[in-house]
C-alpha cells in the first residue's frame, strides 16, 4: 500500500478524497489543524471506509512542524494538498493571513518534497484563476487573468511556484481547477458543513430550509444570463475527488505528459442560483424562502468548464447530477441537525 499524505483532510473535499483513496486501497495520512472542520470528520471517513486514516493535528505553517512530520512519515509516496484558507470576501479583509496560510504552506510542503525525494504532487487549484472569462466554456488555455481577491492570487502564485519547482527537480504535479463542488456523500457520514455564515450557495440553502438561516440572498437578478442570475458549472464533491484519485494514479504510473499538467474539474454545464433554487424545491420538496438582493461586488456573471481535456487525457467525467448533489446535501443537513 501506498503512504499518500493529503493535507486538509477533514475538510469538505479533503474528506471525500480520502475515502476514495482508502476505498482504493491506499494508506491515508491526513494532516489538519481543524480550523474549519472537525474531528466528528475522521468518525465519518471511518464508518464509510470500515480503516480510520492516521490523523495529526498540525498547523502546516510552523515549519519545525512540518519538518518534524515528515522525518517521522519518510514514506509518503504522494501528496494531496488541500489545506488552505478559501473564502474571497475574508481574503480582501485579511490578505496577509491568505498570502501566510496559502503560500507559506506550500513551500514547506514542496521543500520537503525535495528532501525526501516525494515526487507526486497534487494541488487543489480553481476556476477563479481565470477571472471573467473571455469565451464559454472555458479551457485549460484560457488566459490567467489579474486576481479579483488575494485567494484567488493564492492560487494563481501556487501554480507558478509549483510549476518553477517542476522545472529544477524531480517533482511532477498536477492541478485540477474546481468550478463549483457541491453535495454529500451518499452516506451522510461526511458532507459540507462550514464554520459560522456559508459562503458557498448549497450550504446556505440547505442551512435556510432547516430554519438556521431567517432568507437565502440571490445576489442580482439583471445579470446577462437567462434569469438573471449568476451562472456557475456544480459539481457533485464525489465526482470531484475521483478526479484527485485519478490524478494521483497518473503521476504514480507516470502517465503525465509533462512536469506539470493542468486540469478543470466540473460538469462542463453551467446552471443559475435560481435553477440550483428551483431544483433544490422540487427535489426536496422545502419551499426556500429567498429574496433577490442587489448584485455582490466581485461576482462573476457566467463560468462553466470545458472538460474535454480531462475527459479524454485523465479518462475522468462527472456522473452524478444536480438532484443527486442536492438531494445528498439535503440529507447531510438533515442528519447534522437532527431534522
Amino acid at each position: 500500500m501506498k503512504k499518500i499524505l493529503v493535507t486538509g483532510g477533514l475538510g469538505y473535499i479533503g474528506s471525500h478524497t480520502v475515502v476514495e483513496l482508502q476505498n482504493a486501497g491506499f494508506e491515508v495520512v491526513i494532516i489538519d489543524n481543524l480550523s474549519n472542520s472537525t474531528l466528528n470528520v475522521l468518525e465519518g471517513i471511518t464508518n464509510i471506509t470500515n480503516k480510520p486514516p492516521v490523523f495529526e493535528r498540525l498547523d502546516l505553517r510552523v515549519k519545525t512542524d512540518v519538518v518534524d512530520f515528515f522525518s517521522r512519515h519518510k514514506d509518503v509516496q504522494g501528496i494531496i494538498h488541500f489545506a488552505a484558507s478559501k473564502a474571497v470576501g475574508e481574503s480582501v479583509e485579511n490578505p496577509l493571513l491568505y498570502y501566510e496560510n496559502n503560500l507559506n504552506t506550500l513551500i514547506y510542503l514542496l521543500q520537503e518534497c525535495k528532501n525526501y525525494e516525494i515526487n507526486n504532487f497534487i494541488f487543489s487549484s480553481s476556476c477563479t484563476v481565470y477571472g471573467e472569462p473571455d469565451v464559454l466554456p472555458i479551457t485549460e488555455s484560457a488566459p490567467v487573468k489579474e486576481a479579483t481577491s488575494p485567494y484567488g492570487n493564492t492560487k494563481q502564485i501556487s501554480e507558478e511556484i509549483i510549476n518553477d519547482t517542476c522545472k529544477v527537480s524531480n517533482l511532477k504535479a498536477i492541478a485540477l481547477r474546481y468550478f463549483n463542488p457541491i453535495g454529500a456523500h451518499h452516506s451522510a457520514e461526511i458532507g459540507e458543513l462550514p464554520v459560522g455564515v456559508p459562503q458557498n450557495l448549497v450550504p446556505f440553502i440547505t442551512q435556510t430550509a432547516a430554519g438556521i438561516r431567517k432568507e437565502l440572498s440571490v445576489f442580482g437578478n439583471d445579470y446577462p444570463t437567462e434569469d438573471g442570475s449568476c451562472v456557475r458549472d456544480y459539481i457533485h464533491v464525489v465526482d470531484l475527488a475521483k478526479a484527485h484519485l485519478i490524478a494521483l494514479q497518473r503521476l504514480l504510473s507516470n502517465k503525465n505528459e509533462s512536469k506539470l499538467e493542468i486540469f478543470n474539474v466540473g460538469t462542463g454545464k453551467g446552471s443559475s442560483v435560481l435553477e440550483v433554487v428551483n431544483a433544490f424545491e422540487k427535489v426536496t420538496k422545502q419551499k426556500l424562502n429567498y429574496k433577490i438582493v442587489p448584485r455582490r461586488a466581485g461576482d462573476v456573471i457566467s463560468v462553466y468548464a470545458d472538460t474535454k481535456k480531462a475527459n479524454t487525457k485523465l479518462g475522468w467525467k462527472s456522473e452524478k447530477t444536480m438532484e443527486d448533489a442536492l438531494s445528498s446535501a439535503w440529507k447531510w443537513e438533515q442528519k447534522v441537525r437532527n431534522i
